[in-house]
């Protein structure tokens, strides 16, 4: 993951922080649906793709690569991005199990406008599968080790979302 100046936590225009994320598409349990990352001159990262409900599938999502981040000093994560008035979803994980724990936030979009999206930290719920889990501890800001990027509550179809830069305020 790139740092870029003092509150950028991604900056999506260099090729290298795109180069980390990979796709991980409800194809895992049988699943149609497909996504990727790309770096897009000028725009940042895409993700992009289709989302199927065939052989009970539903969703597709790009994670990033494993890494330590503090963001404690933070209150909230700001998301420069570029929708197609889809919802979408951000995660964080504080731990590097595959399978584990992963904190989510929503947000919308709106169709080709840019928009800066603010989630607080504690708008970020525990999840497990898509489901709230109620007995685990809070998102610990002082250990992120991933990131994520999901789409999908039944939002059949192709989908992309353009991503300039993530950064904490």
């Amino acid at each position: 993951m790139t740092l870029a100046g003092t509150d950028k936590i991604v900056d999506f225009a260099k090729q290298e922080a795109v180069t980390p994320w990979h796709a991980i598409d409800d194809r895992i349990m049988g699943g149609n649906s497909q996504s990727h990352a790309e770096h897009i001159e000028g725009t940042g990262m895409r993700f992009s793709g289709i989302v199927s409900l065939e052989n009970n599938g539903g969703f597709a999502s790009i994670r990033s690569g494993t890494f330590e981040l503090d963001l404690s000093d933070f209150q909230e994560l700001v998301l420069r991005l570029r929708g197609d008035g889809k919802n979408y979803k951000i995660s964080l994980r504080n731990d590097d199990f595959f399978d584990g724990v992963s904190y989510q936030a929503t947000f919308a979009t709106r169709q080709q406008t840019w928009q800066e999206i603010a989630l607080p930290f504690d708008a970020f719920t525990p999840t497990h599968h898509g489901i709230l889990l109620t007995t685990v501890a809070p998102l610990d800001t002082t250990r992120i080790r991933s990131i994520g990027l999901f789409i999908a509550d039944r939002q059949v179809g192709p989908f992309q979302l353009d991503l300039a830069w993530i950064k904490g305020i």
